[in-house]
């Protein structure tokens, strides 16, 4: 009869994202899909409150999101080193019973439970952190141009899709400083609805900031062909059209400059170009000084 003294239950863990830049792949998670964190503790006598459960942490790259699966919303982005989302709260712990002691009920014999835990799926999807897009259609020239300016090693051959997944690699510039370059999976027309590779490669472009358009100078036409892939762009996200474009004309050692006074004209005067072979590793200084300056031109 000494006064109601239930203390509170803890509540229970978190299952929580946190962003590493360690981290490239989700590869680490491809058997951990049931994640179960420990329940709160209950509350104790003299106004003790019991323990919080355990959260759990998943450690993800940069660039990752976490859908709900049924409706396919996204709930989570985690963008920075460290960065902490909690993709499945605990559930709130229960109150003891000194809560509900009153002038006339001085000894409360009943608590508010906790909260039941929750349950559901979700759709984790890695999107390429990339300050420059490689842009094109299958066997444009991308991967060759992303093995010559940079230290990667995408897989090169004459035939479509060489690419499936996205290639990073550094573009090392002057005076020591770097930017990133990713050779994306190739475009074809009609990949907004899902042809070809479609979601596969258009997902990965929303992160760049400017978007190379590689196309071949034997292409039958160089500003049709641009005009599709930008369409395809502006179909499946219209924000993509927000984005700094430049145009670089692949394996152009086989042109004169009359065709490539003729090519320019058929390309629109508002999107810079250039004419680069990278076999021949002719225009590839000027690219990566257009590049540099798109990347760091003042914002209005």
């Amino acid at each position: 009869m000494g006064g109601p003294d239930g203390g509170d239950g803890g509540r229970g863990g978190h299952i929580i994202l946190k962003g590493n830049t360690q981290l490239w792949t989700l590869l680490h998670l491809r058997y951990f899909k049931n994640v179960l964190a420990e329940n709160g503790e209950g509350g104790s006598k003299s106004n003790c409150t019991g323990k919080d459960g355990e959260d759990i942490i998943i450690e993800v790259p940069l660039g990752t999101v976490a859908r709900n699966e049924e409706t396919g919303e996204v709930e989570a982005e985690i963008l920075e080193d460290g960065q902490e989302i909690i993709i499945m709260k605990g559930g709130r712990g229960g109150w003891g019973n000194q809560h509900f002691a009153t002038a006339t009920n001085q000894v409360p014999e009943h608590a508010q439970p906790g909260e039941p835990g929750s349950e559901g799926w979700k759709q984790l999807e890695l999107k390429v952190l990339a300050d420059v897009g490689l842009v094109g259609f299958p066997n444009a020239g991308k991967s060759t141009l992303l093995s010559v300016i940079t230290a990667a090693k995408p897989k090169i051959a004459n035939y479509a899709f060489t690419t499936l997944t996205p290639q990073l690699g550094m573009v090392e510039y002057r005076d020591g400083k770097s930017f990133c370059i990713a050779d994306l999976p190739g475009i074809i027309e009609g990949a907004a609805e899902g042809k070809g590779l479609g979601h596969r490669f258009l997902r990965h472009i929303e992160r760049n900031s400017c978007l190379l358009f590689v196309i071949p100078a034997d292409s039958d036409g160089h500003g049709k062909e641009f005009d599709i892939l930008v369409n395809e762009l502006k179909e499946y996200n219209p924000e993509m059209l927000q984005k700094d474009f430049i145009i670089a004309i692949s394996k152009s050692d086989m042109l004169d400059d009359e065709l490539k006074k003729e090519i320019s004209k058929e390309l629109p005067k508002d999107v810079p170009h250039l004419f680069i072979s990278s076999v021949a590793q002719k225009g590839l200084l000027e690219l990566k000084d257009l590049l540099w300056q798109t990347l760091n031109k003042p914002v209005n």
